[in-house]
């Protein structure tokens, strides 16, 4: 149902290594690079992962509820990718844990403040 979510950088370069390293245990690569829009996906026609600079180029700022929440294939993994985003500048906002009996999740801001969540469903 999604082709592709984007969220906002004020550096492009930056932000792009730091998906690029941290998005391959996920099986994640860089697929498209327009300059300002870098897209990550594990395959053609796969929903995609982006960063970009605005379009309208007004700082890119981050939205009060707005996070996304990136799957992974074992709780093991959940805390691989919450230890990983912190050793490459993210910030904590939360631990990995249970949030509830089939949700195990840790949540992270990238260095340019927008919230990720890291889950394993089930």
């Amino acid at each position: 149902m999604i082709a592709y979510v984007t969220l906002g950088t004020q550096d492009m370069d930056k932000a792009k290594a730091f998906y690029g390293e941290l998005l391959a245990p996920l099986g994640a690569k860089l697929v498209v690079d327009m300059g300002r829009l870098a897209l990550f996906g594990v395959a053609p026609g796969q929903p995609m992962f982006g960063v970009c600079l605005p379009y309208d180029g007004q700082p890119a700022s981050t939205g009060n509820g707005t996070m996304v929440a990136l799957p992974t294939a074992s709780r093991e993994q959940v805390d691989a990718l919450y230890a990983k985003a912190l050793a490459l500048g993210a910030s904590d906002e939360g631990a990995p844990g249970a949030r509830m009996p089939t949700f195990y999740g840790a949540y992270v801001r990238d260095p340019d403040g927008n919230k990720l969540a890291f889950c394993k469903m089930g």
